[in-house]
């Protein structure tokens, strides 16, 4: 096998569409199904950067500001995130998840790692571990610059991954 960083990031390309495919037949299918994929990133988003500009959002879940604002109000309107507006500066707003967000979060979360590990549990130990080992060198890669220390879990009560 090939180890050039070509060959590496034709794995990645090949590969991350599956997982994300994957992914989201099974939010489709459990009760996560409360959150659509891009509902799950942006609250996972704010969750780890409370407070977030709409187009700090737009921007990292790869949306227009347009679309990100209507994306943004279903979630206010289901009073799973607030927008609360600048002093300094009315025409910016702060977003941020609420309670009820978190717990939603955290339930999708929960399911969405557990048909994970449904799914890694066919391999070895080993062939665990190098998937694990692989993804923290790719972590760094990938974080994103302002928040590059961000927890590979949403920071919530009773979260279980590490």
């Amino acid at each position: 096998m090939t180890t050039s960083p070509r060959a590496c990031a034709h794995q990645i390309l090949d590969v991350t569409p599956m997982i994300l495919q994957a992914i989201r037949s099974d939010m489709r299918k459990t009760s996560s199904a409360e959150l659509t994929v891009p509902q799950f990133r942006t609250l996972t988003f704010l969750n780890r950067n409370p407070g977030a500009s709409l187009s700090a959002v737009a921007e990292f879940i790869g949306l227009t500001l347009s679309s990100m604002s209507i994306l943004v109000n279903a979630l206010v309107d289901r009073s799973l995130v607030t927008r609360t507006t600048d002093s300094a500066d009315r025409r910016r707003v702060h977003l941020t998840v609420t309670q009820a967000g978190r717990t939603m979060l955290e339930n999708a979360w929960q399911e969405t790692e557990a048909y994970l590990a449904n799914l890694v549990a066919v391999l070895s130990e080993e062939e665990r571990a190098v998937v694990v080992a692989g993804l923290e060198l790719l972590r760094p890669l990938f974080a994103p610059r302002a928040t590059s220390s961000a927890h590979t879990a949403p920071v919530l009560e009773g979260a279980t991954a590490p």
